[in-house]
Formats: C-alpha cells, sequence, structure tokens
C-alpha cells in the first residue's frame, strides 16, 4: 500500500463523521458555526481515532472486514457513550441514524475504494 493512503483513509473517515454532523445540524437548523460543529463531533472524533487504535487501522485502512466494520462499531458505540457521559442525548432515533450514516459512508467509500484497486488490477 502506498504511503498516502493511511492519511487519506483517515481523512477520509474524518469527512465521512463531519459529513454526518453538518447535515444532521443543517436538517435540524441547530446552526453551522465552527464552534457548534465541533460541539457536536468531538465525540465522533474522539471515538474515530479510538477505532482507529484498537483496530491498529494504519496496518490496512481500506479494508472493510475487519478494520471497516470495526472502527464503525467503535465510532457509534464510543460517540453514543460520549453523548451520553457529558449530558447529551442519544435517543433510539438518533442511534439508528448515525449507525446508518456512517456505515453507509465509513464502510461505503472503503467498498468502492476496493472496487477502483480491483478494476485498475485488472486492467494492467
Amino acid at each position: 500500500m502506498r504511503s498516502f493512503a493511511v492519511p487519506l483513509a483517515l481523512a477520509a473517515d474524518v469527512v465521512c463523521v463531519l459529513a454526518f454532523v453538518v447535515i444532521g445540524r443543517a436538517d435540524h437548523e441547530t446552526g453551522l458555526a465552527p464552534a457548534a460543529v465541533a460541539s457536536t463531533a468531538w465525540p465522533f472524533l474522539a471515538a474515530l481515532a479510538l477505532g482507529w487504535l484498537v483496530t491498529l487501522a494504519w496496518r490496512a485502512p481500506v479494508r472493510i472486514w475487519p478494520t471497516g466494520v470495526f472502527v464503525w462499531a467503535v465510532t457509534v458505540a464510543g460517540g453514543m457513550v460520549s453523548r451520553l457521559a457529558t449530558g447529551e442525548g442519544a435517543p433510539t432515533g438518533f442511534v439508528v441514524v448515525t449507525s446508518v450514516f456512517l456505515a453507509a459512508t465509513l464502510l461505503g467509500w472503503r467498498a468502492v475504494a476496493l472496487f477502483a484497486a480491483t478494476r485498475r488490477q485488472r486492467a494492467v
């Protein structure tokens, strides 16, 4: 794997989390000021970092299984635990939407990257 793949993979994951936060805040009209976005994003970004650490994601950042699945699971679970620990709510609907959106994006970009890599290998 090329050396730039790890930073790009991490950046893709961060973009997925930030997209989730920005879309959610815009949809609920709760403001998109940087401080407001950061206050909503930090539990999920911290959990994403934890997910990368516990899975050693930098070893195979594009793999869907187990890297992507466990990064996703830790990001969702850790983000929810952090929200609850800080007095924020985690109603069932929010947990479901968070889980589905982050699964689609965190696993989705990996699926696209793997598909593209497979196509490149076949073309050679």
